[in-house]
C-alpha cells in the first residue's frame, strides 16, 4: 500500500522529488554566494547606471546560469542523449544566454566581465552542487525518511529566507 502523506517520498519518484528540493537549496545557496562575492570583490557597476551596489559578479547571470545548467544536467540524466534532449538543451542554453545578455548587458547594468564571471560562477557551482547530490546524497535520500524530512525542511527554510531577503531588499534606495 502506498503512502498518502504529502511529505513521504517513498515512491518511484523519490529521486526526482529530492532532486527538485536539492535544486531549490542550491539555487538559494548560489544566490547567497553571489551576495558574498559582491561584497568581497566590491567592483563598481558601469558609470551608465544609477545603481550604486556592487556589480561583480552579476547575480542575475549567476542565477540564470545555475538554473540553466541544472536543467541541462537533469535533461541529460533523465532523457539521455537523443534528438529531443539535444533540442531541449539547445533551447535551455539559448534562452539562458538571451536573458543574461539582453537583460543585463544591453541595459548597461553590468560590464561584460561581470556577466561572464557571474555565468561561470553559477555554472561551476551548479556542476558541483548537482554532482554532490548524485554522488553522495541521492541513494541515502531514497532510503532514509529522516534525510527526506531534513532536505524538505531545509528547502522550505531556504525558500522562506530567500523570499524575506528579496522583500526586505526591495525597499533599499540604492538600487
Amino acid at each position: 500500500m502506498g503512502c498518502v502523506c504529502s511529505i513521504c517520498f517513498h515512491h518511484s519518484s523519490a529521486g526526482h522529488d529530492g532532486t527538485a528540493l536539492w535544486a531549490i537549496i542550491g539555487s538559494v545557496s548560489n544566490s547567497a554566494l553571489s551576495v558574498f562575492l559582491k561584497r568581497l570583490l566590491n567592483q563598481a557597476r558601469p558609470a551608465t547606471t544609477s545603481r550604486t551596489d556592487s556589480g561583480m559578479p552579476s547575480s542575475h547571470a549567476q542565477s540564470i546560469s545555475f538554473i540553466s545548467v541544472f536543467a541541462v544536467l537533469s535533461v541529460m540524466e533523465w532523457l539521455g542523449t537523443n534528438e529531443v534532449s539535444l533540442f531541449l538543451i539547445m533551447l535551455i542554453l539559448a534562452l539562458g544566454s538571451y536573458f543574461v545578455n539582453t537583460v543585463k548587458v544591453s541595459q548597461k547594468l553590468h560590464t561584460g566581465n561581470q556577466v561572464v564571471v557571474g555565468g561561470l560562477v553559477g555554472s561551476v557551482f551548479c556542476i558541483f552542487w548537482y554532482k554532490t547530490w548524485n554522488l553522495l546524497l541521492l541513494e541515502a535520500f531514497k532510503s532514509s525518511l529522516l534525510l527526506q524530512i531534513y532536505v524538505f525542511l531545509v528547502a522550505s527554510a531556504y525558500t522562506l529566507a530567500f523570499a524575506a531577503y528579496v522583500v526586505l531588499n526591495s525597499f533599499r534606495h540604492d538600487r
